[in-house]
């Protein structure tokens, strides 16, 4: 498969409104640290939350190489738990009145796409796992969040899952796949820096 010409030209763009330095195109990754969240993460809402307000003032450019202002449309919001998608649904429509935005797990937006995709982990450390290991470091899951996105994927990721312990080789693969997008969103800031 070969990617369309055009696609070259999707960006984001800055706005007038905007403090945040998003990438124009690839992956930014943020690591946070906290504690004792299984299926939502009060702290990753709140990021999910000043990211979502700052992405509505900034613009991109599409396909066709048309600059437009990013929408509520243009942004989707993907965890892996439904508890983490109400949190940050009511985190969303409560603070910046934003009752039209896309939420939902990686189910929900198989086959769809936005200018950005935000995606939560919400679990702290391997303690706090609620369900078996393999769900929330599925390759599967965490290449439909990535593929999402037109022009940006933002991770936001507990620095414990990163260093997660890992009893198999296969779950180590798992791990080293989210590790990747970390490292390739850090590289890519090296290459613009």
């Amino acid at each position: 498969l070969l990617a369309d010409d055009d696609n070259d030209k999707q960006k984001l763009l800055g706005g007038a409104g905007s403090s945040q330095q998003f990438p124009q195109t690839g992956i930014k990754f943020v690591e946070v640290e906290h504690d004792n969240c299984s299926q939502s993460s009060e702290d990753e809402a709140q990021i999910v939350l000043d990211l979502y307000e700052e992405l509505l003032g900034c613009q991109y450019v599409d396909r066709n190489g048309v600059v437009n202002e990013i929408t509520s449309n243009d942004v989707m919001v993907v965890a892996p738990y439904n508890a983490q998608v109400n949190l940050i649904k009511e985190k969303l429509d409560k603070v910046s009145g934003v009752s039209d935005a896309r939420v939902g797990t990686i189910d929900l937006f198989q086959g769809q796409e936005a200018q950005v995709v935000i995606v939560s982990m919400t679990t702290s450390n391997k303690e706090e796992l609620p369900r078996y290991f393999e769900f929330l470091f599925s390759r599967n899951r965490l290449n439909v969040a990535l593929s999402r996105a037109r022009c940006l994927d933002i991770v936001i990721c507990s620095r414990d899952l990163l260093e997660i312990g890992c009893r198999t080789i296969q779950q180590m693969m798992l791990v080293n796949t989210l590790c990747w997008a970390r490292d390739y969103a850090r590289s890519e800031e090296e290459t613009i820096g």
